[in-house]
């Protein structure tokens, strides 16, 4: 099969297209098709290092994967071969969906949302099982919370807004002015211009913060929080705040999760959760890809096409 494997850590053009084995489903597993495959920040943090993830002898980059079962190992009762679906297999252990085919533990993937193409679904499962996770797992977020997304605009902030808003919460978001609009439509009920205000100054009394930013946002956002309230963290466990006084203040690593791709699944199936997909490019332009995502300026998310 076609894969984009890492030749050796560093730049993207290191992202060369090489004919590797095709893996085989084992007890418990499937063989997946892949169609499309999203792109994150993880990818391209890891290919300049390789670190912190378990790589296997060919390393192979990409979590998110969308596609069609191709075959299933002994004992898989959930999916029979032709059934659309995605997920976010083995992370943080190398999934390899920069490649044609990717073999994954069934539970690991949970049938397409109907609504959606590959395309869509590829840019779901990372963004969203970790917005999925902070908010309705970690937070317990319920209606009339009031919830402030930092970086409202980028892969996990566009999801959170949406999966908080249709929790029935109150939705603050700081983005550039350029972007509220869009948020706007995607039912943030209040925006700020993080080049023109300082949120401390004019956000309170929030429930929960979702911090994707770092740089001393998470201890800037202690201010801004109820007693008891909760901040979950995503950049890295550095980024969590020593003392955070009544607030429980947390880092969060995304997990496999086959009840929380079924729960966003669901709401993308009614109309209340939609990626916004910035860049669509085929498998083999994978370096590209890392190159537009490492500037920083995409709004939603990065799809490689793969079949």
């Amino acid at each position: 099969m076609r894969a984009m494997v890492v030749n050796e850590w560093g730049g993207p053009e290191n992202l060369i297209e090489r004919e590797v084995e095709r893996p085989e489903p084992g007890l418990g597993e499937v063989l997946v098709r892949v169609h499309a495959a999203g792109v994150n920040p993880v990818d391209w943090k890891t290919r300049a290092s390789g670190a912190l993830i378990a790589w296997g002898e060919t390393p192979i980059l990409g979590w998110d994967v969308s596609g069609t079962v191709e075959a299933v190992g002994p004992g898989v009762t959930l999916y029979r071969a032709g059934d659309e679906v995605f997920g976010m297999p083995l992370f943080p252990r190398q999934a390899g969906g920069y490649a044609e085919y990717v073999v994954a533990p069934a539970r690991h993937l949970a049938r397409k949302p109907a609504a959606l193409d590959h395309v869509q679904a590829a840019a779901l499962p990372l963004a969203a099982l970790t917005a999925w996770q902070a908010l309705v797992d970690t937070a317990g977020v319920t209606a009339g919370q009031r919830v402030l997304v930092h970086a409202a605009a980028g892969g996990v902030g566009h999801l959170a807004v949406q999966i908080a808003k249709a929790r029935g919460a109150y939705v603050i978001g700081t983005a550039s002015a350029a972007k509220h609009e869009l948020l706007r439509g995607l039912g943030a009920d209040e925006l700020v211009d993080y080049r023109e205000q300082d949120f401390t100054e004019v956000v309170s009394d929030v429930d929960v913060v979702i911090d994707a930013l770092g740089d001393g946002t998470a201890e800037r956002s202690l201010k801004v929080l109820k007693p008891g309230g909760h901040l979950i963290s995503l950049p890295g466990p550095d980024s969590v705040p020593a003392d955070a006084g009544s607030a429980r203040a947390v880092w969060l690593l995304v997990e496999p999760d086959l009840a929380g791709l079924r729960g966003i699944a669901d709401l993308a199936d009614q109309g209340l959760l939609k990626p916004l997909v910035d860049t669509v490019l085929p498998l083999e332009q994978a370096a590209r890809a890392h190159e537009i995502g490492e500037r920083g300026r995409t709004t939603g998310k990065i799809v490689l096409t793969v079949a």
